[in-house]
């Protein structure tokens, strides 16, 4: 199993940018999907996650401006950013827990970071 993300880039202060994440692999099943962020020097900071039993959380410092979203297969997963500060400048990974089918097992999964930076 592959995630894949993409859709960072370069926006001023005040727009937006959707990032996805994309799953693929044979027989799989994502239950937890979640985006992380990390500038140079920092820990790597937890933004938002979704579960398929429907919980959702954000940092506090998005809440209101991001929103996670799966597609109805749990493949492709977004974050949508909106009114993005300088602050959110940042390397973006998303993060699955994903169920593989042949074994039964649990294992998290990492993709590349896409890097989006927010000028003032």
């Amino acid at each position: 199993v592959q995630l894949q993300a993409s859709g960072g880039g370069e926006v001023q202060a005040g727009g937006s940018l959707r990032l996805s994440c994309a799953a693929s692999g044979n027989r799989f099943r994502v239950n937890v999907v979640s985006w992380y962020r990390q500038t140079p020097g920092k820990q790597r900071e937890l933004v938002a996650t979704i579960a398929r039993s429907g919980y959702s959380s954000y940092a506090d410092s998005v809440v209101g401006r991001f929103t996670i979203s799966v597609d109805s297969a749990w493949n492709m997963a977004y974050l949508q950013m909106d009114s993005l500060k300088p602050d959110d400048s940042a390397a973006y990974f998303c993060h699955a827990d994903i169920l593989t089918l042949l074994d039964s097992r649990l294992r998290d999964y990492w993709g590349q970071g896409t890097q989006v930076t927010v000028s003032s």
